[in-house]
């Protein structure tokens, strides 16, 4: 505590004293107002003039007791105001304490110490909502920077890669720092005003997400070639030019999803939710389902055009039947 804040409160508690005192000496004559010889004159008895002043003494003593009580109730009031107001600093700092050492872990060499840095990100966020948006932007990043793919680049990978890459060992073994990120990222607390999530560009080849809540994120050109992703929501998500070759979709949600030029053959997506997805390609090739399942795939309302590709046997016949909406072409 400062000279400065220590000496407002000594000033405050002096003030606040002598209000008190002021308020017990002045305010019971106000509301009753001591007998004088005058008012007591015309009573002949004095053993009523006496029983008159002493009931006089205890109106006013009635007066000064409800002042003091509502005095102690003031200080219980402002006691308790300045315990919670401790109590949130503490708190605060303490917060701070571990979010601070919780960006040093998941800067640290150690891929142990790195996952532990996650969890304790996890938990802030869980315990402390002004902080989510920062957490899942710092996720985001850890994700970029640590598994790229950045497509598109002079020395980047082709994508999508020639083949699927079927010895690939799944993400929790050879990255498990990432999938713990991703993991936390898509069990992140729901808000009226999610922000996006952004990994674009990302290798993201065998990882497991199942049930996870990424809707509105940003995927474009990312690699999930291979990935689990059975009941994830995808709702509104960007994965343009997304490899998801091989991917296990089935249960997931992608309506309003845009999959245009997205790399799907071979996914599986069975009882996914395509309802209002947009498979287009425009000049250039549209989504390839070429070989994906989808056996009681939800696509009413999906986009396609004549880029789209569908897989063998699912001709305009069968797909007018789906709902789904062909521009003409």
């Amino acid at each position: 505590m400062t000279r400065r804040v220590l000496w407002g409160v000594v000033a405050g508690a002096v003030l606040f004293l002598g209000v008190v005192l002021v308020s017990l000496a002045w305010v019971p004559g106000v509301l009753f107002p001591p007998l004088t010889d005058a008012d007591l004159s015309a009573i002949p008895a004095a053993e009523t003039r006496i029983r008159l002043r002493q009931e006089q003494s205890q109106l006013q003593n009635g007066v000064r007791s409800t002042l003091l009580q509502l005095t102690a109730g003031l200080l219980v009031v402002a006691g308790a105001g300045a315990t919670w107001r401790q109590v949130h600093v503490n708190r605060e700092g303490q917060l701070t304490e571990r979010f601070t050492r919780a960006v040093d872990q998941i800067g640290s060499d150690n891929q142990d110490v790195r996952i532990g840095g996650l969890y304790a990100l996890e938990r802030i966020a869980r315990n402390s909502p002004a902080d989510r948006d920062t957490i899942q932007f710092m996720l985001g990043a850890f994700v970029r920077n640590h598994s790229p793919w950045p497509a598109g680049s002079p020395d980047g990978p082709a994508h999508p890669t020639e083949e699927v890459d079927e010895q690939l060992p799944w993400m929790r073994v050879r990255a498990p720092d990432i999938q713990v990120a991703m993991g936390v990222l898509g069990r992140r607390p729901a808000s009226w005003n999610q922000p996006v999530v952004f990994l674009s560009r990302v290798d993201l080849r065998s990882v497991a997400l199942r049930d996870s809540r990424l809707g509105g994120a940003q995927l474009r050109y990312s690699n999930l070639a291979r990935a689990v992703l059975a009941g994830i929501h995808l709702e509104h998500a960007d994965l343009t030019s997304a490899d998801l070759r091989r991917s296990y979709l089935e249960r997931a949600h992608l309506a309003e999803a845009n999959l245009g030029r997205a790399h799907l053959r071979g996914a599986n997506l069975r009882h996914a939710d395509l309802s209002g997805a947009d498979l287009r390609g425009a000049d250039v090739r549209g989504a390839d389902l070429t070989d994906a399942r989808l056996d009681r795939t939800v696509l009413a309302g999906a986009r396609a055009d004549a880029s789209t590709v569908w897989p063998d046997g699912f001709d305009r016949e069968r797909r007018q039947a789906r709902g789904i909406t062909e521009d003409a072409g």
